[in-house]
């Protein structure tokens, strides 16, 4: 399959990611050339009066509208669409998302955070794209109920995500698959499920899960639908985008070098799942590890955490590690 993969997957000349809903708000901090800032693409769109209303809301989740641009023809991945409706509305709107533009959409994994506006994301698609196809890519076991057991032994339940049916009332057709594959004329790689290879990765400890509320909740630490997906930017390399990395970073770059052999790493985008009391504790082995893939951008966003982010930059510099942000854009 790797192979296979590595045939199939097209390079393209550029790839343009907007951050349409991250965890963090910044707008002040200097950015590389390659990188600008919210304010940047708010002026642009024709801001004149800075003020609460007219920038761009940060929530807990994440959300990249991502563009692949080669010989004249462009494609459009979402990547994600955060915690809720309201998000995608009020950013993509501030933002001037071209929802037209967006020819399929992916969710990572089955979360809330990833999947609340999902749907919101597809029905501003087909207001402004009624006709034509829709592909929504997702995995097969993401749709059963979750929840966190509590140290007292109960469980806090989370919202199901939407089912595959629910996109299809909307106008997407969705993808249900668990194996690798290509999307958009094989310019974007879609991941299998992938393999827990390291001995400190050990998913999302305390989480449960159960098919229907009448079954007893069981165990889930590993949350095996959450997938990623890259781009091959030529004369660069790969750039991988991870919104969560329950699988573990090194898990997760591990296996984009396994299916897509002989591409440099370029970038990873995304969610690093490095805050919280268990994640925290094994900083010092990802970021050991990070350094065996030689990636030229470090992009850690939403979940990553301050503590991450700030031995990532002490161990990379400035000149390889850039925070996202809500309204940034990036440009590979």
């Amino acid at each position: 399959m790797a192979e296979r993969a590595n045939r199939m997957l097209k390079p393209v000349e550029r790839m343009t990611v907007q951050i349409l809903v991250d965890n963090v708000t910044d707008s002040l901090s200097t950015n590389p050339e390659h990188i600008d800032s919210e304010l940047r693409c708010l002026m642009e769109r024709g801001l004149r009066v800075w003020s609460g209303e007219s920038i761009c809301c940060a929530h807990h989740g994440l959300s990249l509208v991502l563009t692949a641009e080669s010989a004249g023809a462009r494609h459009t991945m979402l990547f994600d669409a955060g915690p809720e409706a309201y998000a995608v509305q009020r950013n993509g709107d501030r933002l001037g998302i071209d929802f037209a533009a967006i020819d399929a959409m992916m969710l990572s994994h089955g979360h809330w955070d990833h999947a609340g506006g999902m749907l919101e994301a597809a029905r501003a698609i087909r207001r402004a794209r009624p006709q034509g196809d829709l592909p929504c890519y997702l995995h097969p076991g993401m749709f059963r109920q979750r929840g966190r057991q509590l140290p007292n032994g109960q469980v806090s339940p989370m919202a199901d995500v939407p089912r595959p049916e629910d996109y299809g009332r909307e106008g997407a057709q969705p993808v249900v698959v668990d194996a690798a594959c290509t999307a958009l004329d094989d310019r974007f790689f879609v991941s299998g499920e992938i393999p827990r290879v390291t001995s400190y990765e050990k998913g999302m400890l305390g989480q449960v899960a159960r098919a229907v509320e009448s079954d007893p909740w069981t165990p889930d630490p590993l949350i095996m639908d959450e997938r990623f997906l890259a781009a091959h930017v030529q004369d660069k390399g790969l750039v991988v985008f991870t919104a969560c990395s329950h699988a573990g970073l090194i898990n997760v770059l591990t296996e984009a070098r396994r299916q897509l052999p002989g591409i440099p790493l370029h970038a990873v985008v995304g969610g690093f799942h490095l805050a919280g009391e268990h994640p925290e504790k094994i900083i010092p082995e990802t970021v050991r590890d990070l350094a065996g893939f030689g990636a030229r951008w470090i992009v850690p966003s939403h979940c990553t955490g301050w503590r991450a982010v700030t031995a990532l930059v002490n161990a990379f510099g400035e000149d390889h590690v850039v925070p996202g942000a809500v309204g940034k854009r990036i440009r590979f």
